[in-house]
C-alpha cells in the first residue's frame, strides 16, 4: 500500500491537470472546488473566475464563485455574481442552481452573510 503522505493532494492533482490543459474549464472547476474545500477561498475565487471566463454559461461555477466571494468578505460582489448568474442558470434549465442563488442572494440582501451555509 502506498504511503498516503507521498501522494499528491487533490489540489496538487488538479494543478497538474490544469497545467496539462489550461483551457479546460472543468479542470479549473475541479481545482477551484478542491481549494474551496480546503478553506483556501482567495485561491478558489481565482479559479472559479477562470472557470467562468472559459465557460460563461457554467451556472454551478457562477454559484460557487459567489460562495467563495462571500467567504473572502466580498458580499457586494457575490450579490452581483448571483444577480447575473440567476438568468444564466434559468437559460440552462438548472432550476436547483437558480433556487440556491436566489436564496443566497436574498440572505445577503437581508444582511445575513454567507447565505449559502444553510438551505431554505
Amino acid at each position: 500500500m502506498a504511503d498516503e503522505a507521498s501522494e499528491p493532494s487533490r489540489v496538487e492533482q488538479f494543478r497538474q491537470i490544469v497545467a496539462m490543459d489550461p483551457g479546460d474549464y472543468f479542470s479549473h472547476f475541479g481545482l477551484a472546488s478542491a481549494l474551496f474545500e480546503e478553506g483556501r477561498y482567495e485561491e478558489a475565487v481565482i479559479e472559479f473566475r477562470e472557470t467562468v471566463r472559459l465557460k460563461p454559461d457554467f451556472s454551478a461555477a457562477i454559484r460557487d464563485l459567489g460562495k467563495a466571494l462571500e467567504k473572502v468578505g466580498a458580499g457586494d460582489e457575490a450579490k452581483q455574481v448571483y444577480r447575473e448568474g440567476i438568468p444564466v442558470a434559468e437559460r440552462n434549465g438548472d432550476l436547483q442552481t437558480v433556487k440556491e442563488m436566489q436564496v443566497f442572494l436574498r440572505r445577503l440582501e437581508q444582511g445575513k452573510g454567507d447565505g449559502w451555509k444553510t438551505r431554505a
